[in-house]
């Protein structure tokens, strides 16, 4: 079983807020101390943390839920209860972040150390004192603490790297990277070999360095699912220079110049920005039969393509058994990679909107449906919100939650969906009377 996990879907919740205490000073020669009771403490964030050491998204193929934990409850003396520590989740460089129901992109996770807080905890609930006014010195209301947001996402990592190798499966990729880097990628005479991408460290005689990466070998149809499909094609989006590598040999009986086509193709079947990307065309094996043959060839079809003035990719003809050509192509990839800036992976419609703050048309507060005993259900984020904070075993807690109720109007759209004094109404499992 391979040990490289690049995609994971995770769930993550907030801590939930500590409840708020309903309590009375009660001391001697202290007459009348009114409320004591504190606020509850906030509770933890789940917070994501890049990590430079991890390369895979392994840790999270058995632990793929993330809860923090709940803040502590008010206490007597007007104490605050103590807020919960945040959760940290390590995840590699080059995570991308996902809403799991919309696909939509949150965040791109890339630097050392970057963090991202996944999914915050709730308030703590208000203790009584916080209820006191001149006409209620003494109030029996405190609050529950604020459940913690709770949300599904999915996890994409695309490698960091400067450089992608691409090609055919056995056109020499692996041994390429074993050469030229300290990377041990698993080299074998057959197809497929690489099974999970390998990255190494580049550094030129000039003293020039970037980072490598071997990618599986693709075939025709990989952009549609075919052999290892789409699984590897997305760490090949964060390079910024691609070499395209083909066996300029044929000794597997295929046509160098329609490799390279077919190649490209996927690239570009996969995502068209990819093809902006300048590539490197590594004719390899030279030290092969036919492979000056076929290179005069492949030239003339690829000049062929291209129009007098086009720019066509620079091919480096090398040998990575021999070690042949590798310091040419090196330093002119190093050059290149100087002359080209990051590539943009997101426009904007693929990223979640943030939430806005000004004044916009209000979502409702709440819905009413039936349910199949005929009994009223009331749901909505915020009123479910208020319903989760109210303090169900005081009476008074329960008063306000009914006045909040008519203040936003449930009354009302209860009376005119025709509601009729004793039906039952139900928010989750609470079920209470409705009165008209």
């Amino acid at each position: 079983m391979s040990m490289f996990l690049d995609t994971a879907k995770v769930s993550v919740k907030g801590g939930r807020g500590g409840d708020g205490m309903v309590a009375f000073r009660r001391e001697k020669y202290v007459p009348n101390g009114g409320p004591w009771g504190g606020d509850g403490g906030r509770g933890g964030d789940v917070i994501f943390v890049v990590d430079e050491g991890l390369r895979t998204l392994m840790d999270f193929r058995y632990n793929r839920h993330f809860k923090a934990k709940a803040g502590e409850k008010g206490m007597t003396k007007g104490m605050h209860g103590r807020g919960a520590e945040d959760l940290y989740v390590h995840v590699p460089q080059g995570t991308t972040v996902r809403d799991a129901e919309t696909g939509k992109v949150i965040t791109d996770l890339v630097e050392n150390g970057q963090e991202f807080i996944a999914a915050h905890g709730g308030r703590g609930g208000r203790g009584n004192i916080r209820f006191a006014t001149s006409r209620n010195p003494a109030p029996e209301i405190s609050e529950n603490g604020e459940p913690g947001e709770e949300r599904e996402l999915t996890l994409e990592l695309k490698i960091l790297a400067d450089v992608g190798l691409v090609g055919f499966p056995s056109v020499g990729k692996s041994t390429l990277l074993s050469v030229i880097t300290a990377a041990k990628p698993k080299i074998g005479a057959y197809h497929f070999t690489t099974i999970v991408p390998n990255l190494g460290m580049v550094r030129t005689k000039s003293g020039a360095s970037f980072a490598l990466a071997d990618l599986p070998g693709l075939i025709e149809g990989a952009s549609q699912g075919v052999g290892l499909g789409t699984q590897f094609l997305r760490h090949i989006e964060r390079t910024r220079v691609i070499l395209h590598v083909i066996d300029m040999s044929g000794a597997e009986g295929r046509d160098p110049y329609e490799d390279y086509l077919a190649i490209n193709k996927e690239l570009e079947t996969y995502n068209l920005r990819l093809l902006e990307r300048p590539q490197i065309i590594v004719a390899n094996k030279m030290d092969m039969p036919q492979a000056a043959e076929n290179l005069e060839k492949f030239k003339e079809k690829l000049a062929a393509s291209y129009g007098e003035f086009d720019d066509k990719p620079p091919i480096f003809p090398i040998s990575g058994l021999a070690h042949q050509g590798l310091d040419a192509l090196l330093d002119a990839t190093a050059q290149l990679l100087d002359q080209t800036d990051d590539f943009l992976l997101y426009d904007e419609s693929d990223m979640q909107e943030e939430a806005y703050y000004g004044f916009a048309q209000e979502e409702k507060d709440f819905d009413i449906s039936r349910a199949d005993d005929a009994a009223w259900l009331l749901s909505g984020e915020k009123l479910e919100k208020l319903f989760a904070m109210t303090n169900l075993e005081r009476d008074e807690s329960i008063m306000k939650f009914s006045r909040q109720l008519r203040a936003m109007g449930v009354d009302q759209a209860l009376r005119e969906r025709g509601a009729k004094d004793g039906d039952l109404v139900r928010i989750g499992k609470f079920e209470f009377e409705f009165v008209d």
